[in-house]
């Protein structure tokens, strides 16, 4: 993720050494304010994702593969807020990195991670609905729990991998040079702010992006061709469907406001590697923090719309949670 800590009216330095970061000192009230905000945010999607990862754990009739995808999904989240956010939060207010070389290669190291697998998971998940929907007699044969694991294993390997290769080898300094700016000013944590980094994410995000929309435009034809011929179909089927049709849906609301909240930061990330940087600080914050934000959506999207998530919810806040038998309780009943 890029870094740029430079306001038009800056009132200090970041550090009292020649090409120091200028530094932007807001007043406190204001500081206060937007700690406090962040907090909240920070507060809402680890708790948020904690509940889902919990669920899917706990309550054995919600072992199935797609679950399991959006168990992941939601420790990549729940992670974020734990581990970047909290850095981000003072980065952001202070405009200044003031934790060291070490911690700034590792804070984006995760940040870049965490990103990449949600997108990845959200693409898997587009994949594994659109089986459901489309080869419903074959999908419970076709996408098993260790097919699901697989794509896990793939959603969590690839980012790693990836990010691991252009933070932690030299390929960027000695390979790269050509595509290098200047070298960022003292308390900017910019390690890979470059043309190539930012071009190179396009395709990272789009070309799963077209993969998911495409998958949902053709399972949106086939749930509207399935709800035309329900009455045909027996009961037990008719069932079936409506429940995978209703999952799609959820999770196709999910994508949309991935989309939603991650296009603005990506798209100009790869303008503005055209332009020379000349995005404004705020604006950026601005981007990348609405990026952030989606990270709590989940939960919130599965309140509204999964009637066992809510079931689960409140057995979770209840003492009931504590009970041998609420394990094997049946969350789909109505």
């Amino acid at each position: 993720m890029r870094a740029v800590f430079i306001q038009e009216h800056p009132a200090a330095f970041c550090y009292q050494v020649n090409g120091s970061c200028p530094r932007t000192v807001h007043p406190l009230g204001i500081q206060l304010v937007i700690y406090l905000a962040c907090a909240a945010g920070m507060l809402i999607i680890v708790l948020g994702n904690l509940f889902v990862a919990f669920a899917v754990s706990y309550f054995k009739v919600l072992h199935t593969p797609t679950n399991f995808l959006l168990l992941s999904l939601a420790l990549a989240d729940m992670l974020l807020g734990l581990l970047v956010l909290p850095l981000s939060t003072i980065r952001s207010v202070e405009s200044c990195w003031f934790f060291g070389d070490f911690l700034c290669r590792l804070h984006t190291y995760l940040d870049t991670l965490f990103c990449l697998t949600s997108i990845f998971h959200l693409c898997f998940i587009s994949i594994d609905r659109h089986c459901a929907i489309c080869n419903p007699l074959l999908y419970p044969s076709k996408f098993t729990v260790r097919v699901a694991l697989r794509y896990i294993l793939a959603g969590w390997g690839v980012p790693a991998a990836y990010t691991s290769f252009f933070l932690y080898t030299d390929v960027v300094e000695t390979r790269l040079s050509q595509w290098l700016e200047e070298m960022p000013c003292v308390g900017s944590c910019q390690l890979l702010l470059n043309k190539f980094w930012g071009w190179l994410n396009f395709p990272l995000f789009f070309v799963p992006c077209l993969i998911m929309i495409s998958l949902y435009v053709k399972i949106f034809v086939v749930a509207t061709r399935q709800a035309q011929q329900i009455t045909t179909l027996g009961k037990s089927l008719a069932g079936a469907a409506k429940h995978e049709r209703k999952a799609a849906k959820t999770l196709g609301i999910a994508v949309g406001i991935y989309l939603f909240c991650w296009l603005p930061f990506t798209i100009d990330t790869m303008v503005d590697s055209l332009l020379h940087f000349i995005t404004p600080p705020l604006v950026f914050d601005i981007f990348i923090w609405f990026a952030y934000f989606n990270s709590a959506c989940n939960p919130i999207i599965y309140v509204f719309s999964y009637q066992w998530f809510r079931k689960a919810l409140k057995l979770m806040l209840s003492r009931k949670v504590f009970s041998p038998h609420t394990r094997i309780v049946d969350l789909y009943q109505e």
